[in-house]
């Protein structure tokens, strides 16, 4: 957008100058013609990429039938797409919403609702762990506890108990009379793409279940084959009682979800929670379209196979500039570079290279290409970063140049 142009949006992002207007795959077109390699996928959304054949003729079927009807009335599209979540899951019960927040807000309330219903009414504090991100609701801002996130609204909402990332001792120490459940990324996002260790979720899960609490699980970014399982849960083995679900669910649609046992849901009857758009038909037909390709034989296979190869190629990268890249994380398609230089510095070296990525928390670069992405397509993003790595390394050397001179 120009300087000469007013926008009646609310300044509440830093957006780039920078426009799409079609996509195929992992590629989108700007604009002004340039194609540009996504390994944002719209922040871990666009699980199928842009355009994906199957998603559209999906949406554009149901458009063709009924789009909203409210939850006043069965939603069959709803019930069958809980049935396959729960198939696919430890849940038995789904709750559908718009987002993650909102999917988040519902995993609140029903760890609260669980303790009151099992006779512990004064149980509604979660542990939390710090530098996590739950959304942008008061509660979940709360729940992450960054303050950066909280200036400015007001008293905090009460119930968190935020602990160091990775610290089981104070964990322990943080659990007490009040405390309901312990809410937990399985990998930190937002966060800087900080992977939680496997025992240390199973420690988690076994002092949840010696003080009669809850596990609940943020797979918001996480869920529907982003780390190379359909959920990250799955990969090490633990297995919450309730979770929170949303982005790449719908492919690109705005969709969330709250899955949990019978028995964490028990709290939830009738008129305790509800959303007016949540598990409306034309979200269920989109959702239907993302279970059919990322739950078909081999698909999932696939995403550990590419993402092994990415990296593979990535560690080279960090290996051959490591006053640019510091250090590699992630599992699966959720990849984190943890910049030596601003991380704002080498997004901004990757965009002239018509390749989008994302900014996240500890310095971090996220790569998060869509879960269709070809090896040919991680090959060359690659090449792209080497170009970007290249002239960051480039510019650190001519200072020192220059003192040598003097």
């Amino acid at each position: 957008m120009s300087s000469a142009q007013i926008s009646h949006l609310l300044p509440t992002y830093a957006r780039v100058d920078l426009a799409f207007e079609r996509g195929e795959g992992a590629w989108l077109v700007a604009t002004n013609g340039d194609r540009y390699l996504d390994f944002t996928s719209g922040v871990a959304v666009n699980a199928l990429g842009h355009a994906h054949p199957h998603l559209v003729e999906a949406i554009t079927k149901q458009a063709h039938k009924v789009w909203h009807v409210s939850n006043l009335y069965r939603i069959p599209e709803s019930e069958r797409i809980a049935e396959r979540l729960c198939a696919a899951s430890f849940a038995d019960v789904v709750f559908f919403s718009n987002s993650g927040a909102e999917a988040m807000e519902c995993a609140i309330k029903m760890a609260r609702k669980y303790q009151s219903a099992s006779g512990r009414p004064e149980r509604y504090r979660m542990v939390t762990f710090e530098g996590a991100f739950h959304g942008r609701t008061l509660a979940t801002l709360a729940a992450g506890g960054q303050k950066k996130y909280l200036d400015g609204f007001g008293p905090v909402v009460q119930g968190f108990d935020q602990v160091a990332f990775g610290d089981l001792e104070a964990a322990k120490r943080a659990v007490g009379p009040e405390t309901a459940a312990i809410l937990i990324e399985p990998i930190m996002g937002e966060g800087g793409v900080r992977v939680v260790p496997s025992e240390f979720l199973r420690a988690l899960r076994r002092l949840c279940d010696e003080h009669r609490l809850l596990l609940v699980f943020d797979e918001v970014q996480t869920g529907v084959g982003r780390t190379g399982e359909f959920f990250a849960y799955q990969r090490c083995g633990v297995t919450p009682d309730i979770m929170a679900l949303a982005k790449a669910l719908g492919g690109g649609f705005p969709l969330g979800a709250c899955l949990a046992t019978a028995e964490a849901a028990k709290g939830m009857t009738t008129g305790t929670h509800g959303s007016t758009f949540g598990g409306n038909p034309l979200a269920m037909a989109a959702a239907g379209a993302v279970l059919d390709v990322v739950l078909a034989d081999g698909f999932l296979e696939r995403v550990r196979r590419v993402s092994l190869v990415l990296k593979q190629k990535l560690a080279a990268i960090a290996d051959r500039y490591p006053t640019v890249v510091a250090e590699l994380r992630g599992e699966g398609l959720l990849v984190g570079l943890r910049a030596a230089v601003p991380s704002a510095e080498l997004v901004d070296e990757l965009r002239a290279e018509k390749m989008i990525t994302a900014a996240a928390g500890d310095n971090v670069v996220r790569l998060l290409p869509p879960l269709i992405v070809s090896e040919e397509e991680i090959a060359e993003a690659v090449r792209r970063l080497e170009r970007a790595c290249a002239r960051i390394a480039k510019a650190q050397e001519k200072p020192q140049k220059r003192g040598a001179a003097r």
